[in-house]
């Protein structure tokens, strides 16, 4: 798992230091920023994996909220000096969380933003799995239509190598550099013809290990079957 980021955003100095020095205690310690409202919109530092908003000036909140769920941050969780308007955050942004400040609420806030971050971590792999998923069935695509064209290009090299073969046999009607072209000729159908055939060899191979795969599944199968 690489290193995730996590914004701290807070106009309390206190608060800010507070949740940097709790989170040193712990195992896996994120790369943390710490910003204040004021500077938060102009560096731009809305690209990380979690966002933290403490306590901030009157009338800054909810854009900062705003700007933070419009951007690429994955999770973000605020921490509330008072319980006022709370809920109503809660409404307009599904996705936040909210911890309290009441007695112990770093290790709570500790706790939810790791476990905010695994989440993180965890819909990153799966996104990544389907990016690799698709990949493969492009590929796979590919592979296929290359198995079903290989007979229309072996076809075509043949020809192109046999009337090649026929330009070079009769010398008097072709001059030189009409010789040395025709040869060139030859020699580029005939690597496309060991590319081919390397290429079929590959496919050869490919449904060999498959049977071989399916086979030992059936094996393995039977076996549990057939356990007691």
């Amino acid at each position: 798992m690489s290193q995730p980021s996590v914004l701290i955003i807070s106009d309390d100095t206190d608060f800010a230091r507070t949740v940097a020095g709790r989170w040193q205690s712990e195992r896996h310690v994120p790369e943390i920023t710490v910003a204040t409202s004021d500077v938060c919109h102009s560096t731009g530092l809305f690209g990380c994996d979690l966002v933290i908003v403490g306590p901030v000036q009157i009338g800054k909140l909810d854009s900062i909220i705003s700007a933070a769920g419009a951007s690429r941050c994955s999770a973000l969780v605020h921490v509330p000096d008072r319980r006022d308007g709370a809920l109503d955050l809660r409404v307009q942004h599904p996705k936040l969380l909210i911890v309290p400040m009441h007695d112990g609420w770093a290790e709570t806030l500790i706790l939810v933003s790791v476990e905010a971050l695994r989440r993180v971590e965890a819909n990153n792999r799966a996104q990544r799995a389907e990016r690799h998923s698709q990949a493969c069935q492009r590929h796979a695509a590919l592979g296929r239509y290359m198995l079903e064209m290989r007979p229309s290009i072996n076809n075509a090299l043949t020809s192109v190598l046999g009337n090649a073969d026929l330009l070079l046999l009769e010398p008097g009607q072709n001059s030189g550099d009409s010789r040395e072209q025709i040869r060139a000729i030859q020699a580029m159908a005939l690597r496309l013809n060991e590319i081919m055939q390397r290429f079929s060899s590959l496919a050869s191979e490919m449904r060999s290990d498959e049977k071989e795969s399916h086979a030992e599944t059936e094996m393995a199968t039977g076996s549990i079957a057939a356990a007691p």
